[in-house]
């Protein structure tokens, strides 16, 4: 056990790592960060003497290895645009894209897993059909556009919620409606086929035939043992989710990481378009490294080894 979860940080690292230097590349190789800093009518010797002060002169690989020696230290230089330090920048929008991922995934556990339930009690039926639908229309429909058809129903047309900000719990539930959506269809699929397995197990047959409950064979005895590897998935859907959050909180104003991702982009902010890249990266790295530690404790043989 200690040997794979050895492992899997290794990899972990790894693909953090790798994630960081192309998306670095990337960036700087899309224009000269110099002139975007100078910004219009800037001379070309104020052009030149911005690229030697910040050092945009020096070869990639060395300005990399340098952003990653102080990116180790959590110092991820100042904002072009923001003139903060990035750290201090993204640490004050975090909190609200953290609370938007627990909520939407909150209420994507709450909506996907009774109804996969009962769509496995009654396959083929009028709600296994029901979650069909929504699972397929939860992949096929974008989230900005479902964002939208929201804003124009419930605040416009009935003004029952706001359409954008933060400044209360109410202003979260638009979005966690829709970002918790996008994570429905695959933890919705996921329990069916679990339940579907489980349920025609010789044990739930004799809890069955001891008189136990319908429901209480389904959620206390089936439930049980097809929930493992939603949770599994569901962490990963959490890194997902914190990771797209971008469009979600683009649309309805949300003053989180996603919003300053999209301000850092537009306005060409590429230490803070960096870090939060890497950061986003982070989110899906880690929730899936927590997923498989979970599935590797959760099976027998991995607890042995």
């Amino acid at each position: 056990m200690l040997g794979f979860i050895l492992k899997r940080l290794g990899l972990a690292l790894l693909v953090a790592l790798t994630v960081s230097f192309i998306s670095f590349c990337l960036l700087y190789l899309s224009g000269d960060p110099a002139t975007a800093i100078a910004g219009e009518g800037a001379s070309a010797q104020d052009i030149q003497t911005i690229r030697e002060f910040y050092g945009f002169d020096r070869p990639m690989l060395v300005q990399y290895a340098d952003w990653l020696w102080n990116a180790a230290h959590f110092n991820f230089g100042q904002s072009y645009y923001f003139k903060l330090p990035v750290a201090d920048l993204i640490s004050s929008r975090l909190g609200v894209t953290m609370r938007l991922g627990l909520t939407a995934i909150v209420f994507a556990l709450l909506v996907a897993v009774p109804l996969g339930v009962l769509a496995a009690k009654r396959p083929n039926s009028l709600t296994d059909k029901l979650a069909l639908f929504i699972s397929v229309a939860g992949q096929a429909m974008p989230s900005f556009w479902f964002a939208l058809v929201l804003i124009s129903v419930f605040s416009i047309d009935l003004g029952w919620l706001p359409a954008s900000g933060a400044k209360t719990w109410q202003h979260f539930i638009l979005p966690t409606i829709v970002l918790g959506y996008y994570a429905m269809p695959a933890i919705m699929r996921l329990t069916r086929a679990g339940m579907l397995e489980v349920l025609s197990s010789d044990y739930i047959r004799t809890a069955r035939a001891k008189g136990s409950s319908e429901w209480r064979v389904l959620f206390t005895h089936a439930l049980r043992n097809a929930i493992i590897p939603v949770v599994s998935l569901s962490a990963v859907q959490m890194g997902f989710m914190l990771g797209g959050s971008i469009v979600v909180e683009s649309v309805f104003a949300l003053p989180g990481a996603g919003l300053l991702a999209w301000e850092s982009i537009t306005r060409n902010d590429l230490p803070t378009v960096q870090a939060l890249i890497l950061l986003f990266s982070m989110f899906y790295i880690v929730f899936t490294l927590l997923a498989d530690i979970m599935n590797a404790w959760l099976d027998p043989r991995m607890r042995t080894s």
